[in-house]
């Protein structure tokens, strides 16, 4: 599994006009982060711990409105979308489709 997350990892990464949308999800909490790996630098953070919620689908929707809205007051509206290791289903869905709602492009 390791060698598919190198191999992943390799292919996607952010630049200063198009970072990277990362998205992690615990046990409790799903995080959200906007990074420009061409400089290492984290342009926004959000998570459902921040925002009081769970880790269900509607903490995650709340958590894709809020980061890009943060996206956009740092004049960011497309970024590339790395769900790690994660299945395209249920809570990293909806924060991709939350995300897209709001203006994100990616």
């Amino acid at each position: 599994m390791v060698r598919v997350m190198k191999r992943k990892k390799r292919r996607i990464s952010g630049t200063a006009e198009k970072p990277r949308l990362y998205i992690f999800k615990s046990l409790k909490y799903i995080y959200a982060q906007i990074i420009d790996d061409e400089s290492g630098k984290t342009l926004a953070s959000l998570s459902s711990k921040k925002l009081k919620e769970g880790k269900n689908v509607k903490a995650a929707e709340k958590v894709g409105k809020e980061i890009a809205a943060l996206a956009k007051a740092k004049g960011v509206s497309l970024v590339v979308y790395d769900r790690g290791d994660n299945l395209f289903h249920g809570g990293i869905k909806a924060l991709a489709d939350a995300a897209r709602g709001a203006g994100l492009k990616f």
